[in-house]
């Protein structure tokens, strides 16, 4: 977090050199308005300004350069006397009398160490690419225009869409979710616009539908590519219109929504495939917001393995202080195809499992197919090797064209998946005693490589 500070009189900025700890918020200080230019252009989503203005003129100045260089960090805006001005087009922004009792609390806000610093409404990373993500999140907020928001599983699309209706002029409304893959197709449509009894078998009385429940709030789509091309045709007519009939039922009502959606696929390429219709993906699609897989922000990964140790450290009573160097290297390393879902669940079996304090690579990688994909050698197979060492490393290739997974490479090969699961587990206790071989005795693991 950067914490930019405008202040005239320095005041602000030598309280925040006491009271802001340097390893959670990093301070820019600038004396005139003019300096605010830069460090507003550099910010980020996550990044706050504390400005100490005089008048009504030095406040003017502060809205032109936040508009111009489009920050979307929170401001305070700190006023001596008794007028409070607002900036007029800053949507996260609270304007407050100045007083150095006030400046002390705001700063010790801005200190908590708590796990959840430098977090997003629950997304984690400062990496470049996240902090564009954050940006984008936090400038579409502000309107109402429908967001499309799609990436790879497990990359936090439903906290996007959190963080969206939060910082949105209908965070006082309600946020309802309607998943398309957990609702069968036969009652989707009475899951989105709701039934009058008598409508089908079962339907025993009037209910309401997620575009009922979400009025004057926001409905989160996730999932949208999975809808039947029928039901898109008639989301489309709500989407237009913003009206909607009830199944079996005649009166047309209205709803008063923002919606924001989800995909773990492309959805311009599900509308060239003609899987989904180009109209209805137009409307949605106001804003588009990418989610990056994890193994293309590879810094954050470190940020995620602290808070999810911390986390599940504490809800299984578990005294682990963290992970050791070298297995941390080795998880930046990994493919992560289930991205931060995999990596949480693979951190809270470790921590389950672990018997030290620092989880090792041991923990962690004991059951991975994908640690020893990442083992198996480049080029062709050389024709002196032996059957089982061809055998291994075919297995290995097998699971790395599949990426990982374990159902998809068993069909490839021909055997069962408890066949392959004894396969891969005896490599890994191969790999284990080699190791331990390595350490142990020089001699023993010259021998042991010299006979493979």
């Amino acid at each position: 977090m950067h914490v930019i500070l405008f202040d005239p009189t320095d005041e602000i900025h030598r309280r925040a050199e006491r009271l802001l700890p340097t390893r959670n918020a990093s301070i820019v200080a600038v004396r005139s308005v003019a300096a605010l230019s830069t460090p507003l252009t550099d910010a980020g989503v996550d990044d706050v300004l504390i400005a100490h203005v005089g008048g009504h003129e030095e406040t003017v100045e502060i809205a032109t350069h936040i508009n111009e260089r489009g920050f979307s960090g929170r401001t305070f805006l700190l006023v001596e006397g008794a007028g409070h001005p607002r900036l007029e087009g800053t949507a996260r922004l609270e304007s407050l009398p100045y007083s150095p009792l006030l400046v002390d609390a705001l700063l010790t806000r801005f200190a908590d160490p708590s796990p959840e610093l430098g977090a997003f409404h629950g997304l984690i990373g400062r990496s470049k690419a996240m902090r564009e993500v954050y940006t984008r999140v936090a400038k579409a907020a502000v309107g109402d225009a429908n967001v499309c928001i799609y990436g790879e599983s497990g990359t936090g699309k439903e906290l996007l869409a959190r963080a969206i209706h939060a910082l949105s002029d209908r965070r006082h409304g309600p946020l309802v979710t309607f998943d398309c893959t957990a609702v069968p197709e036969g009652l989707a449509e009475s899951q989105l616009f709701g039934h009058v009894r008598g409508a089908f078998t079962g339907a025993v009385e009037n209910r309401d539908g997620v575009f009922a429940q979400a009025n004057n709030g926001t409905l989160f789509i996730d999932e949208l590519c999975e809808l039947s091309l029928p039901l898109q045709a008639k989301l489309l007519r709500v989407v237009q219109g913003r009206e909607f009939v009830k199944v079996g039922g005649t009166k047309t009502l209205q709803t008063n929504i923002r919606l924001v959606t989800a995909t773990n696929r492309d959805p311009k390429a599900a509308v060239d495939a003609g899987r989904f219709r180009a109209d209805l993906y137009y409307r949605l699609a106001v804003v588009v917001i990418k989610v990056p897989a994890l193994r293309e922000r590879r810094e954050d990964i470190p940020a995620f393995v602290e808070h999810f140790v911390s986390r599940y450290a504490a809800v299984y009573k578990k005294r682990i202080r963290g992970v050791e160097p070298s297995a941390l290297r080795r998880m930046s390393t990994q493919p992560w195809p289930g991205n931060v879902r995999q990596l949480e669940n693979s951190l809270a079996q470790a921590v389950v499992l672990a018997e030290g304090e620092l989880l090792t690579e041991r923990d962690l990688f004991a059951d991975d197919a994908a640690a020893l994909v990442a083992t198996v050698p480049d080029g062709a197979f050389d024709p002196r090797l032996p059957l089982r060492e061809v055998e291994r490393r075919h297995i290995l290739r097998c699971l790395q064209t599949v990426h990982g997974n374990r159902t998809e490479a068993a069909k490839l090969l021909g055997i069962s998946v408890r066949c392959l699961q004894y396969k891969l587990k005896a490599y890994t206790h191969s790999a284990e005693t080699t190791a331990r071989a390595e350490v142990a005795d020089p001699l023993v693991f010259a021998t042991h490589v010299a006979s493979q």
